[in-house]
């Protein structure tokens, strides 16, 4: 694949460069919505609704992007945590002093697979005194699972948050979430689906999975005949399920989204959420660094 998905998808700071290589049984199907309309907006509860339904593979298989090692880079350590039975890799940093308690956040990679460059992301966090987890989700870098596009990989974010939870020295009413391009998309739909977090910070975020899919067509795992398939995957249609603070960010140069995060936070904020959307200078990834500190500034007001 070429260098826009690369771009697009994995969106690495600091000079990183990725290298990409290539259920249960469904409900009774409903005719999806039309392509030129607004995805449907649902008032049952996004977590409710996940009790109910589970994704429908077509294929089975690893995440479409290679990774490398899961050797921890400096500054982190190597530890696993256990999401539906699968044993995962995550990069935790360096232990708190003993006797102090600390915020911590959980940052979830762009693109589908994890890169030492990555791990970068999170030193403006790590500098102001976070506790830092960066998860490798199911089927990424040689992991054991079946690689859903967004659906199942929630479920590893939310276990990988109880694990940060764990961390001794972790101030566990101070645990917040952040994540670019797919972890941003997967932030959106962690804070849906749990009361974890204090605070999220979703940068360069595809709330619309029908939109997502439509562009990396590539990426589809599911079964595109039933649209819950999308909907499950679309913060934008359960937008007033939102469980806490949450700040949706993207490039001034990255307008292929914008439409679907306005809509998003228009509609959260309709049902009494506290959610914003925010627009930093820059493109998919020259915003990255400015996002981070508007995800700061933002942490630090709730």
């Amino acid at each position: 694949m070429g260098l826009d998905r690369r771009m697009v998808l994995a969106g690495l700071a600091f000079g990183a460069a990725p290298r990409l290589a290539f259920g249960a049984e469904p409900a009774p199907a409903r005719q999806p919505y039309p392509d030129d309309a607004a995805p449907p907006l649902f008032a049952e509860d996004y977590a409710a609704a996940r009790r109910g339904f589970a994704t429908h593979l077509l294929r089975r298989g690893p995440a479409p992007d290679e990774g490398e090692s899961l050797d921890a880079p400096p500054g982190a350590r190597r530890i696993r945590y256990r999401s539906d039975g699968l044993d995962l890799t995550a990069w935790l940093s360096e232990p708190v002093p003993a006797g102090e308690t600390r915020p911590a956040i959980l940052f979830l990679h762009g693109g589908n697979a994890l890169w030492h460059g990555h791990w970068d992301l999170t030193k403006p966090y790590r500098d102001q005194g976070f506790v830092a987890l960066m998860p490798a989700l199911r089927a990424e870098n040689g992991q054991p699972g079946a690689f859903s596009g967004f659906y199942d990989e929630t479920a590893d974010v939310l276990a990988a948050a109880a694990a940060l939870r764990a961390v001794p020295g972790v101030d566990t009413s101070r645990l917040f979430l952040a994540g670019h391009s797919v972890g941003g998309t997967l932030t959106l739909l962690a804070a849906l689906a749990s009361p974890l977090f204090r605070a999220a910070a979703a940068f360069s975020p595809n709330p619309d999975a029908r939109a997502f899919f439509g562009r990396f067509a590539e990426d589809i795992r599911f079964d595109t005949a039933d649209p819950r398939e999308f909907e499950m995957r679309s913060a934008v249609c359960y937008a007033g399920s939102f469980k806490c603070p949450v700040l949706m960010l993207h490039g001034s140069k990255e307008l292929r989204t914008e439409n679907a995060i306005r809509l998003t936070a228009e509609r959260a904020t309709a049902a009494g959420r506290k959610v914003r959307h925010g627009i930093v200078a820059g493109d998919h990834t020259s915003a990255i660094p400015g996002e981070t500190a508007e995800s700061l500034a933002f942490f630090g007001g709730i």
